[in-house]
């Protein structure tokens, strides 16, 4: 008598059954939900980590290279922003006149009694006065909102060192719930522009060099010069929390 086949799917009941009666079954079940789970997570948090990064990476190479985007600085936030005399507007680009993208483009301070603007990389941020640099819980939560001015260090006008920074965290997987402003800072060089709005006023400055360091290395927030400077700092490379990336400033000779 031969073997009889069915052409008649089982029943679900009798699936579910199978599956969970049977050990083999269901420890490759199990084994399999894990990998499945772990490459999924490992995903998400790559994704959650360099987003940021790769989002500033992205929209500076389409401003500089696809479109050739310029930006100029507005002196206050309730004035009409306009081009300063010395401003060179940039040729149009074949993408900016298939699209009708205007190159051209003011950035108005968020807060006009304090907060620093970046026209190269398109920053634009508030600052919050007096953080602790050496207190993580503190500054941690005050980057969240902004760029943070160490505490003990100079304010614009004072004749010292002053001491912005930004893109600081605990733990490289929380990079990105923290300020991304300064992510494209290493693209400054020398003569690049960098303002500082402060009680109503606009303080204009150069940059002068820029430096990597070892995250121990603090003596440059104590560091003080002849006359007034600007510091910059944030974490080095983008996304991660492996070193910092410093860049110095100094008032433009108007």
């Amino acid at each position: 008598m031969g073997v009889r086949f069915s052409l008649v799917a089982p029943k679900r009941d009798n699936i579910y059954h199978y599956m969970f009666t049977d050990k083999k079954y269901t420890r490759i079940f199990i084994l399999r939900f894990i990998g499945n789970y772990l490459v999924l997570l490992s995903v998400f948090l790559i994704v959650k980590t360099f987003y940021a990064p790769i989002k500033s990476e992205i929209n500076y190479f389409i401003d500089n290279t696809l479109i050739k985007k310029k930006y100029y600085v507005a002196n206050s936030t309730s004035t009409v922003a306009t081009p300063p005399r010395d401003f060179k507007i940039p040729p149009k680009s074949q993408l900016a006149s298939l699209f009708n993208i205007p190159q051209v483009e003011s950035i108005v301070p968020v807060d006009s009694n304090f907060s620093v603007v970046i026209p190269k990389i398109a920053a634009n941020a508030k600052v919050i006065a007096n953080v602790n640099a050496a207190d993580d819980k503190e500054y941690l939560e005050q980057l969240k909102y902004g760029v943070a001015h160490a505490a003990g260090t100079y304010l614009p006008g004072q004749n010292g060192n002053i001491f912005l920074f930004a893109h600081s965290t605990d733990y490289v997987w929380n990079v990105g719930n923290y300020n991304a402003v300064f992510y494209l800072l290493y693209k400054l060089e020398p003569k690049d522009e960098v303002d500082v709005f402060y009680q109503g006023r606009r303080y204009v400055y150069e940059v002068t060099g820029k430096k990597v360091v070892k995250a121990n290395e603090v003596e440059y927030l104590t560091k003080q010069g002849q006359s007034e400077m600007l510091t910059l700092q944030t974490c080095w490379p983008p996304g991660t929390t492996i070193d910092r990336i410093l860049v110095f400033a100094r008032p433009k000779v108007q």
